[in-house]
């Protein structure tokens, strides 16, 4: 009935699919538990323990195939018909996690998104960028998500019928740069597949320190970048790619392509602070995309 899949690259999953495991069998449903290793270098002797548990493994890939590829590949392992991904550095927020999927599902083709939650309290000071984006940005009600509910998915927690893969998967052949959720729900949207939004959500545990996020942030830009240049998505679907079109019409690119320039290590150390600006970070952003030939 479930296949739960999970890519794992450096990251310990047992206790995410002991949590799992113990809320299927409570469900007395058909299942399995899938967790495939992208090569990674850590915590592989410790996620052999998943091998134990009834109707799951864990399976080690011998090179690194990328986010996009694994879960397409993940997808063509599965046994059943309806496939709950999930983010190795994720953990159900409600006990009856998989019952709120399960109740969900039906004939109908479409893809159900749980939603993201951060932990309310504040962690270090080196990671609150992370968290501030996340919070702000990504941890959203239904009623927000509903407001565009093509971008608002997130890759990290969704349950998805087998048979759109046939439609439409995840693209292997563009750079591994993150944004390969935003081609997926892009080529959702073209492709008119349903996406319903669900108060379901996971926390994200895998909060990267605030100079591993920023230079993250670099990567995406180049990612999104790429994908516009590409043609693979509209310029307009995302906010970014769009102001950029408008400096870019108005003449305006070389000046704040050398206002960036000059200002980068000023905006750096704002963001990297106690109490970042997610104004500010999106001027970084911009800023970056004009700065980029």
């Amino acid at each position: 009935m479930l296949s739960i899949l999970i890519p794992v690259y450096n990251y310990d999953v047992v206790s995410l699919v002991k949590k799992l495991h113990e809320q299927a069998l409570e469900l007395n449903i058909t299942f399995e538990i899938i967790c495939m290793d992208d090569a990674s270098n850590l915590f592989t002797n410790e996620n052999q323990q998943i091998n134990q548990f009834k109707n799951s493994s864990f399976v080690i890939l011998k090179k690194n195939i990328g986010r996009s590829a694994i879960r397409n590949l993940l997808a063509e392992k599965a046994a059943y018909q309806n496939l709950l991904f999930l983010d190795a550095d994720t953990f159900p927020v409600h006990e009856n996690f998989l019952l709120n999927y399960i109740s969900k599902i039906d004939n109908r083709e479409k893809i159900i998104y749980g939603g993201i939650l951060y932990e309310k309290s504040k962690p270090s000071k080196d990671q609150i960028l992370r968290w501030v984006y996340g919070t702000k940005r990504e941890a959203l009600s239904v009623s927000d998500r509903d407001k565009n509910v093509h971008l608002s998915f997130l890759t990290l927690n969704f349950l998805i019928q087998k048979s759109i893969f046939s439609k439409v998967n995840f693209n292997e052949s563009i750079p591994n740069l993150r944004h390969e959720d935003t081609l997926f729900s892009y080529e959702l949207m073209q492709n008119k597949i349903e996406i319903t939004h669900l108060e379901n959500p996971v926390y994200h545990l895998g909060i990267e320190d605030s100079k591993t996020f920023l230079k993250k942030s670099e990567e995406a830009v180049l990612g999104l970048k790429n994908l516009v240049d590409s043609d693979l998505i509209s310029k307009d679907y995302v906010k970014l790619s769009y102001y950029f079109v408008i400096i870019k019409k108005i003449r305006l690119r070389s000046l704040v392509s050398f206002g960036f320039k000059i200002l980068k290590p000023l905006f750096k150390k704002q963001l990297l602070s106690k109490n970042p600006s997610l104004f500010l970070f999106d001027l970084y952003r911009l800023g970056y995309y004009c700065s980029i030939n």
